[in-house]
Parts: structure tokens; C-alpha cells; sequence
């Protein structure tokens, strides 16, 4: 089982081009992947994507056929002419069976410091898929940038999501066929990936891999070589938000995937997104 993860910057390259084409090539050229969790894709944000079109989400659709397409919306407001609406979020596509769709909304804490910054909503979208072994919950997101208080609170709030859904893994509800409280693929696999915007030394890191009796995460990285540090995902060739290279785009997983990772592989040369994407393979 192969799962991509991809902050495609609204599909913008480095270039200044907008090419959903590319992009979407570009991911298969690095894996046949199973699972595709992209971050930053754009509907009807004209000042984003210029000429090409408008509703990304429509287009990803088009071009992966074979795919079912889920987006989950961050954003989803009125445009400032009042006219249509727009919206912007994450996208998850899997050609494996999807039992069950989850969006969630990440809170969104007031920035405390002394000067205000930009702000904007964020979800953790959840596709339960079909793996060779059972059900495997895969959860992406997309982390707050600028306010440190809002981006802890909202790994706190996907570790949250994870834990909950163990515990009702280990202790399913009751069931009434036929109705939606029919039954769920409750499982403790699960993979979370996406851009968090924090390092591996952060204390949002070790927030989110902290231990717990029901459930947890560790970071995938770790499983194949934890001796060697976390290559970088961002800021490899634009240096607009920091001095340096970083590594920010993670695959976190339940410890019952530990013995299945195979690969973590990160693309470090293409320049069709101003982040890098990430492979994760898992052995079925």
C-alpha cells in the first residue's frame, strides 16, 4: 500500500506556474501510489490560480479516473463580490475502497503575542480505506503557519480524532443495521500525514507522538532509521519563509502499522510545489 503526501501549493511550481497536469504527473512518476493526500488545493480563488481553472477540485477529479476524490474545505466562504463561493482545503484520492468519510474542523485559537497575524481555519480530512488487511483510517491536514497557539492546539485535536477512534475500536458501539448506526470500520491503523509547519524537535512534535495507553503515534521516519535526522521538505530552493531547509511533512502512524513501514521516501529535486512530496509504503 503506497500513500503520496503533497502540500501542492495550489499546484503552483516555483516557476510561477499553475499545472495541475504536472503536478498529478509528477506524483506518479514518484510511486504508483494507492492514496493521494494533497494540501492547499484551491476552488474559485482566481487571484490563485490566474487562467487555469478555477475549480481545482473538479479538474483533479477529471484527470484521475480510477480515483474516488474527496475534498474536505477549510475555508468555504462568499466571495468578496458576492457572487460565488470559494474554498480551499485538503483532497484525499484513493483507488481503494473508501468505507467511510470524516471532516473535521481544527480549532482556531486567538493569537495572544503582541502583534496580530493572518489566520485561517483548518480540518483534518479522514478516509477509512480498504487495505489488503482491513481498514486503515488515513487522516491529512494541513497545520496552522503563523500562530504557534492555534498550531499546538490543533495537534492536540488530531491526536484527539486518533485516540478517540481507538477507543471506539476497542470498545465499539452498538449496532442497528440498515440505519446509520449501522456498522463502522473501527480500527486502530492509522496513517496522518500532511504539512504540519512545525519540526521534528518541536514541542508540537512531541506532543503529537507523546505516549498514551489507548493508542498513540509515532512517526514513521523513526521506524526505518531513527539514527539519521528527517530530510527537508521545504525551503530546499525558495527561501521566502526561512534561512533554512526544513523538514515539516510527515507521515505519522498508529504503532500497529510499526511493522509494515517498507519506505518513506522524499522527493528533494522537483520544483512544482514549493514543498516536497513524501511516498510511504507499506507492506501488505
Amino acid at each position: 500500500m503506497k500513500i503520496l503526501t503533497w502540500n501542492v501549493q495550489w499546484f503552483k511550481g516555483l516557476d510561477g506556474v499553475v499545472d495541475i497536469e504536472r503536478v498529478l504527473e509528477k506524483a506518479r512518476e514518484i510511486g504508483d501510489f494507492d492514496v493521494l493526500c494533497l494540501q492547499e488545493v484551491s476552488v474559485n480563488y482566481n487571484a490563485l490560480t490566474g487562467e487555469t481553472p478555477a475549480d481545482q477540485v473538479a479538474r483533479v477529479r477529471a484527470l484521475m479516473p480510477g480515483y474516488e476524490v474527496f475534498f474536505g474545505a477549510a475555508v468555504d466562504e462568499l466571495s468578496a463580490c458576492g457572487t460565488y463561493r470559494q474554498q480551499f482545503g485538503n483532497l484525499i484520492a484513493s483507488r481503494l475502497p473508501v468505507r467511510l468519510v470524516e471532516q473535521i474542523l481544527l480549532p482556531d485559537p486567538v493569537h495572544m503575542g503582541e502583534t496580530n497575524t493572518p489566520s485561517m481555519r483548518r480540518i483534518c480530512l479522514v478516509c477509512t480505506v480498504q487495505a489488503a488487511w482491513g481498514p486503515v483510517r488515513v487522516m491529512t491536514s494541513h497545520l496552522e503557519y503563523y500562530n504557534a497557539t492555534a498550531r499546538l492546539a490543533q495537534v492536540s485535536a488530531c491526536r484527539a480524532i486518533h485516540l478517540d477512534a481507538c477507543a471506539l475500536a476497542s470498545h465499539p458501539p452498538e449496532v442497528i443495521a440498515g440505519s446509520p448506526y449501522q456498522a463502522k470500520p473501527h480500527t486502530m491503523d492509522a496513517v496522518l500525514c500532511g504539512d504540519f509547519n512545525f519540526e521534528s524537535s518541536s514541542v508540537e512534535h512531541a506532543t503529537m507522538t507523546a505516549p498514551s495507553e489507548v493508542g498513540r503515534f509515532i512517526n514513521a521516519w523513526s521506524v526505518l532509521d531513527s539514527s539519521k535526522p528527517y530530510p527537508a521538505t521545504f525551503r530546499i530552493f525558495d527561501r521566502t519563509y526561512g534561512p533554512e531547509p526544513v523538514g515539516c511533512d510527515f507521515f505519522f502512524l498508529s504503532p500497529t502499522l510499526s511493522t509494515r513501514v517498507q519506505a518513506l521516501i522524499v522527493d528533494q529535486l522537483t520544483q512544482v510545489s514549493d514543498h516536497q512530496p513524501v511516498l510511504l509504503t507499506l507492506k501488505d
